[in-house]
């Protein structure tokens, strides 16, 4: 059963929705679309099928895979190269963040002039976008994690500064999104958890972002109720339906309770992933709690009013903490490569990344550097 959401953009949800991709197209104006999916997802049987959907409603489309896990710049450019070279008039982002990320940047860039750089989201930058050079873009999240299916923004690494840069304009939020829960049956455990964990970094820290947004806060409360009933089982039973539909709506909730704000977690998950290249969920997930403590002093009376939401047994923290147990998350970020080095290295990108500003509690250089430290070796009070 399909239904339709209509907050933030037009969304089909529920088991079987894929097979309303080529009227999709045709509702969009789109005759030639190009896929957009990941390396992995590639290989997949899935994507196999989904192209056979198009295909056999009579509609050609092509297909572009050449991206990085952590998606950078070039990336957008060869599918770009691709999206002209086949005349394709729309894309189909198809797959987890990188494949959604990359293809509105490749929607976005289609016949832009400018290069992709000038188009961050930085000041009044997204007025240099000419509108009419850019080309539908229909997403299908197959993961449930970054909600980048409904965000109006990519996270692309520039690999010259060795940052994340967010690449925005209002009409990169896709006109159309399919969110079909079937399609995220095969995901493996330890990647639905990663994911599961970037879904409540999403809701929480839009939940804890200051500043009066109320339909904002309701959105992250549910989704958090959502990840509370259904992320341990999506993980520890992947086959389980119900599971699964309720982590893909935690996911673009997530994402649309996000344009309240952010933070810290994200701050420093974006310099992880450019630098080391961990996976941006599994980042968000260990830095979590130790983010969560040093913003007590500005939360308190938000994570009283969670927990009662939840119904908690203990804090919200020792919630958290307990979730990763079960899950296997890293405690410290010393089980993923980093080191003490990196504590000073990356402190100089947490403060200048767009998603510092809305932390509940404004954070220097050194204050990030300590942040990494406790991350790095493990120091909860």
């Amino acid at each position: 059963m399909t239904t339709s959401w209509n907050y933030p953009t037009a969304i089909r949800f529920g088991s079987g929705a894929i097979k309303e991709l080529p009227e999709t197209c045709r509702a969009l104006g789109i005759q030639n679309p190009l896929l957009v999916t990941d390396p992995m997802l590639a290989t997949l049987p899935i994507v196999e099928q989904t192209v056979a959907i198009v295909r056999e409603a009579g509609l050609p489309c092509g297909v572009f895979s050449d991206i990085e896990p952590n998606p950078v710049g070039t990336d957008v450019d060869k599918g770009v190269a691709v999206l002209r070279t086949g005349n394709h008039d729309g894309v189909i982002a198809f797959g987890g963040g990188t494949a959604l990320d990359v293809g509105k940047a490749i929607a976005l860039m289609a016949h832009q002039t400018r290069p992709l750089w000038d188009f961050e989201d930085i000041g009044d930058y997204w007025t240099r976008v000419d509108e009419s050079a850019m080309v539908p873009c229909i997403a299908v999240p197959t993961t449930s994690g970054t909600g980048s299916e409904v965000g109006r923004c990519s996270v692309i690494v520039h690999t010259e500064e060795k940052r994340k840069a967010i690449i925005f304009h209002p009409n990169m939020l896709p006109p159309k999104v399919i969110a079909d829960p079937e399609l995220t049956l095969g995901l493996p455990a330890k990647i639905t958890a990663a994911v599961g964990m970037d879904a409540l970094s999403h809701n929480l820290e839009a939940f804890c972002a200051p500043g009066f947004h109320p339909q904002a806060d309701g959105i992250a409360l549910e989704g958090m109720k959502l990840i509370q009933r259904s992320l341990i089982t999506a993980v520890e039973d992947g086959s389980n339906i119900e599971a699964r539909r309720d982590m893909l709506a935690a996911s673009l909730m997530g994402a649309t309770a996000f344009q309240k704000g952010l933070g810290a977690m994200h701050a420093m998950s974006h310099p992880l992933g450019a630098h080391l290249h961990i996976h941006h969920g599994l980042a968000n997930a260990i830095v979590m709690p130790y983010v969560l403590q040093r913003n007590t002093s500005a939360i308190a009376d938000r994570m009283t009013e969670l927990a009662r939401y939840l119904n908690l047994e203990g804090t919200v923290l020792d919630w958290v903490l307990g979730l990763r147990k079960r899950l296997n998350i890293p405690h410290t970020l010393a089980e993923v490569g980093f080191t003490k080095e990196h504590c000073a290295l990356l402190a100089p990108d947490s403060v200048k990344d767009p998603t510092a500003g809305t932390n509940p509690i404004p954070l220097t250089e050194s204050d990030y550097t300590e942040l990494f430290r406790k991350a790095w070796c493990g120091e909860l009070q």
